[in-house]
Order: C-alpha cells, then sequence, then structure tokens
C-alpha cells in the first residue's frame, strides 16, 4: 500500500488573496502564558501576577519548557478543502442548503479517478466534451460515487500570485456531466472551480451580464454537488485504481471545511 498526500497547507507564509495568520507561542513562552491564563482568572491573582508572582516556574519544568501552542486565524478556503452547497447560496434544489459538518461520510472514501488536463490553459474551462475524451483516452467508465480529480498542474503556482490567476475553471456542462453519472464529489488542483477572477470580472464589466461570475459556484444552487479545492500531486497518480479519503473537519454550520486528502494505492 502507497498513501500520497494530495493535501495542500495552511501557510501563513505563502501568498494568499485572505488574511492567513497563525499566532504561535513557544515551549519557553507557554510557561508565562500559563500562569497568566491561570493566575488572571481571579484580582488577587491578577495583582500576584503582576508583581511577578508565579505559580509553576521554568526551573520546575523538564528542560524549563511547557507545552507549545499555535492558533490558527484562517478561512476554510484555505488549505485544501471541501465545498458544499451552503457556500454557494442559502438554497440547493430548492431545500435549505447543507453544511460542511452535513457531507456524508462514506462519499469521502471511494474509488478515484484522475483525467489530465494539464494542456488546458488560464481563461479556458473544462468541459462535457473535454471529460469525455479524456475517459476515453484511459477507457475508463464512471461509476456512481467516484471521486473524479481534474489534474491541470496549477499547484505548482502554490505560494505565488499567479496561483490565483493562472488556471482553468470548470464549466457547468462538465458539473452535469459527472452529477448525471452518480459523481458526488470532484476535485481540483486549482484553488477554485470557476475562472480566475481577473477574466470574470472583465467579461462582467464589459457585458454586464452576471452569467459570467462564478457560474460553476452558483450552479450549485441549482444542483447539489461537493467539490475539493486546493488538491496538489495529481501527477503522482495513475489514471485510476486507487482509493481517495477526504474526510471534511467537522466545523459547525460553514460552507466549507479543511481536509487531509491522500490518495491510497
Amino acid at each position: 500500500m502507497k498513501i500520497i498526500d494530495l493535501s495542500l497547507p495552511i501557510d501563513e507564509k505563502a501568498f494568499e488573496v485572505h488574511k492567513v495568520s497563525i499566532d504561535r507561542v513557544t515551549h519557553k513562552a507557554g510557561v508565562e502564558k500559563f500562569n497568566r491564563v491561570i493566575m488572571g482568572k481571579t484580582l488577587l491573582g491578577k495583582i500576584k501576577f503582576a508583581l511577578g508572582q508565579r505559580i509553576l516556574k521554568k526551573s520546575e519544568l523538564p528542560d524549563e519548557e511547557f507545552l507549545s501552542l499555535e492558533v490558527v486565524h484562517s478561512p476554510v478556503h484555505i488549505g485544501t478543502h471541501l465545498d458544499y452547497s451552503f457556500h454557494y447560496g442559502s438554497k440547493s434544489e430548492g431545500r435549505p442548503a447543507k453544511t460542511a459538518e452535513e457531507i456524508p461520510l462514506e462519499w469521502c472514501y471511494q474509488d478515484g479517478v484522475k483525467l489530465d488536463f494539464t494542456a488546458k490553459k488560464p481563461n479556458e474551462t473544462i468541459t462535457a466534451t473535454d471529460l469525455e475524451q479524456a475517459l476515453k483516452k484511459i477507457n475508463y467508465i464512471l461509476k456512481p460515487s467516484d471521486i473524479v480529480l481534474l489534474h491541470t498542474g496549477a499547484d505548482k503556482l502554490y505560494g505565488s500570485p499567479k496561483y490565483f490567476s493562472d488556471y482553468p475553471g470548470v464549466a457547468v456542462s462538465a458539473i452535469d456531466y459527472l452529477l448525471d453519472r452518480g459523481v458526488k464529489i470532484f476535485g481540483v488542483d486549482t484553488m477554485g472551480i470557476d475562472r480566475p477572477y481577473r477574466f470574470m470580472l472583465k467579461e462582467f464589466l464589459e457585458k454586464k451580464d452576471i452569467q459570467y461570475l462564478y457560474p460553476a459556484h452558483f450552479y450549485g444552487r441549482k444542483r447539489e454537488f461537493i467539490h475539493i479545492e486546493r488538491l496538489s500531486n495529481l501527477e503522482k497518480l495513475p489514471a485510476s485504481g486507487f482509493k481517495v479519503i477526504c474526510f471534511p473537519v467537522k466545523i459547525k454550520q460553514t460552507g466549507a471545511a479543511w481536509a487531509r486528502a491522500v490518495a491510497i494505492i
């Protein structure tokens, strides 16, 4: 058995459109934080702390170290994550949209298939015809619940501004093609399933037509689907013959949730 990591990290040093920060309390600083938190529960404790008293000293700890602590401030759309229908709108298929903690776990552990779209250029979309041709090339017939991974190679741009501007999108026709064959989850190694914002916004401003803004995402209001964004290492996978695991972190009432996506060969 071989496990391949398909996930990108949450990294405060990487270029991101949304703000990401991680507060890091070191092992040395953890001792002081412990004293401040525990003693700060009472007025008398606060006064004693301010006067320099401590209930726990570094010298009393092994190696003079306490526990480290990291506090992550990040949107749920940073790092590899699953989007569900609440992200797309308040309703999907005429019913209240579902949030990420409602994603059925059995959908997140299924046979995977990888389709090659590395020849696609930014501003292009992956269409139903493209899917059909890619499946014929690897002689594969989709079955219900397959997790379909669309390989563009855009993950290699992660950490730079180009990660947000140079990748192909997914057409509504491709989403229909997958859903009509019983696919519950599909994934991309790009930062989103719609074309880069610079193309969508330009066409929207020129033509004053809302259909040019996030058509793939908004389609989730008409048909319910789940997709994985920000995958990586898809080039390490065969076309088929592997399992995908992409269990979402259980966060209440969000449209997306982080996942440590992996493939098992």
